[in-house]
């Protein structure tokens, strides 16, 4: 890893050093109070979350493939884990973390990143706006310093348990609170380079200390003193019936990590003009999701605000994110038995402002009004991230997501009944040229635009099938603009050759695209619709066809779809020349 490291940093300066200790130190600051205050609210000890910003942030920023990433515990993960720790325990979500890191090694090595930037906007926006809604309501007993609160896995649960509790509403937290808050939402502004978090929680921390000290919550008083020490190696118990139960929630882990890692490199590379590996971003991702749960620490992914902090610093390299991990080690060995005495209401703030923020208010309001399949989507995935679980919400958003995108691809795909434009000066096929007096009855020739997939197969079908119907000699498919045929437009295509050889008619085809020539060749469908059936022109296939019908049907026809129905309609026959010239 060592080696690694430096092959990466190849030509480092000391300008790359000084702008990414900044970027590193301000990062590492903002990353201590988000690191304790994600822990916390996951429902484990905050040192847990501490341990995590440092070895995944180190592991992350030397493996990942994004050149800026900060790695550490993130809002996105705080009801999944909750959910674990209620379910199965501590030590089974190490376990669980582990497994996840594999996932994502796994998914990275078969090079799944690349297929992950597929999921729809309004999926992801839908399940981080349900996030960030069970984020601040789930500090809403910190921050009035509710005591005796159960916490529960469902939202309407928790809820329930605040409103029952009501009653033991804590004066003294509220204004702890409210002071955390407001120097939050002033700092910025006064000292736009100091992290608002780290002098809200130091401001409500003194000011608790010194008034109120014996009547309000505090991290010592609740989850014990942060240990001022490094953390020790546990390697967790795997056995197969723990693997098999800790599959799914291993799984929702390695999933959502790798989806809100890359949404971070994406965000990275539009801040920086750089282009980020998402492979290799999973893999760096899984490796340090599978060494952190053996320090205790919980799994984690890259965030997308402290990448943005870092970036917006000045980092120069990768340098920064391992600089920010060591800072929080540091902090953590020098400052650990201060970081007692913060009290829980003033952490409910710096969540409670991680959430607004990462609920993507704006966009979601612009989906909404939109009031498309999309607005749908994303009112599905963020009700059911909030009521049921983000597993079953992005399922569901990505069901129906693909579901209304092949609605609308068979709304794009054409079946249009085409003849030949007389008074166009290269005679191109058009439907407009199609009605009751000007239509040949022996020969119908259908232009098919777009994708032969499940979602457009049928339509496909049933306007050729009633084509077959007014029982055609010849039916001529023109494919030309059809650029991907899945199985099930296969076997649409295949029932429509099948039936109309057995009612005694010809099909002919023009324009295949070589990937569905091909697709054809090996599924037996071309050996079936006949070599000699098949042509590069329409013009081409035109000409056979007219070899093929009855010509004595053609006599006093006065459709004249082609230049050859004049002379048939009086005679009934092609004279020898064109008759070569339709052969050929």
């Amino acid at each position: 890893m060592k080696g690694l490291l430096f092959e990466r940093l190849n030509g480092y300066s000391w300008n790359h050093f000084q702008k990414d200790l900044l970027s590193g130190t301000i990062v590492g600051v903002i990353a201590i109070p988000l690191a304790m205050a994600f822990a916390i609210a996951s429902g484990v000890k905050p040192e847990y979350g501490i341990y995590t910003s440092c070895i995944a942030g180190i592991i992350i920023s030397i493996l990942g493939g994004s050149k800026f990433q900060i790695g550490g515990p993130t809002g996105a993960f705080v009801p999944i884990l909750l959910g674990i720790v209620i379910t199965y325990g501590y030590e089974d979500l190490l376990l669980a973390g582990l497994l996840a890191g594999v996932m994502l090694c796994i998914m990275g090595f078969f090079k799944i990143g690349s297929l992950i930037k597929y999921i729809p906007r309004p999926v992801t926006i839908g399940f981080t706006s349900g996030i960030a809604v069970i984020i601040f309501s789930g500090q809403i007993g910190n921050f009035l310093g509710l005591s005796d609160l159960e916490k529960h896995e469902k939202f309407i649960d928790n809820m329930k348990e605040i409103l029952l509790h009501l009653n033991s509403i804590n004066l003294y937290s509220i204004i702890t609170a409210i002071v955390c808050l407001v120097v939050i939402l002033i700092t910025p502004k006064l000292f736009p380079k100091i992290p608002g978090s780290i002098i809200g929680l130091i401001i409500s921390t003194i000011i608790a200390m010194l008034f109120f000290k014996e009547n309000i919550a505090t991290i010592g008083s609740t989850y014990g003193n942060i240990p001022s020490q490094l953390p020790t190696f546990h390697f967790p118990e795997i056995t197969l019936e723990r693997i098999m139960y800790l599959l799914v929630p291993a799984f929702t882990i390695a999933a959502l990590g790798g989806i809100e890692s890359l949404l971070s490199a994406v965000v990275a590379d539009g801040m920086t003009n750089n282009k980020h590996n998402s492979n290799r971003e999973l893999v760096g991702q899984g490796v340090a999701n599978i060494v952190t749960p053996l320090f205790g620490g919980i799994p984690a992914t890259g965030a997308i605000a402290r990448t943005a902090t870092n970036i917006k610093s000045g980092a120069a390299t990768r340098m920064s994110g391992v600089i920010h991990g060591v800072i929080v080690l540091m902090t953590v060995l020098i400052f650990a038995p201060y970081a007692s005495q913060i009290p829980l209401a003033s952490i409910a703030p710096v969540l409670m402002i991680v959430a607004w923020n990462m609920a993507e208010r704006k966009q979601f309001a612009h989906l909404l009004q939109l009031k498309t399949g999309d607005s749908l989507v994303l009112l599905v995935t963020f009700l059911l991230t909030v009521f049921t679980s983000i597993t079953t919400a992005v399922l569901v958003g990505l069901i129906l997501a693909l579901v209304l995108f092949a609605k609308r691809m068979s709304n794009i795909s054409i079946v249009s009944r085409v003849l030949p434009d007389h008074s166009n000066q290269h005679e191109t096929v058009a439907s407009h040229v199609v009605h009751d007096t000007h239509d040949c009855p022996q020969i119908s020739i259908y232009t098919i635009e777009g994708p032969l997939f499940f979602g457009a197969a049928q339509l496909f079908e049933q306007r050729v099938m009633e084509s077959i119907h007014y029982k055609p000699k010849v039916l001529i498919l023109r494919m030309g603009n059809v650029p991907f045929m899945d199985t099930t437009g296969e076997a649409n295509f295949r029932n429509i050759v099948q039936y109309f050889r057995k009612n005694g008619g010809t099909i002919l085809i023009s324009g295949l695209q070589p990937e569905i020539k091909e697709q054809m060749r090996l599924s037996g469908l071309y050996k079936e619709v006949g070599e000699e059936h098949i042509f590069e022109r329409t013009g081409e296939a035109i000409n056979v066809a007219l070899t093929k019908i009855n010509f004595q049907k053609c006599l006093g026809c006065k459709h004249f779809a082609f230049h050859e129905c004049e002379q048939l309609s009086n005679s009934g026959t092609l004279d020898k020349r064109e008759l070569n010239m339709a052969q050929k």
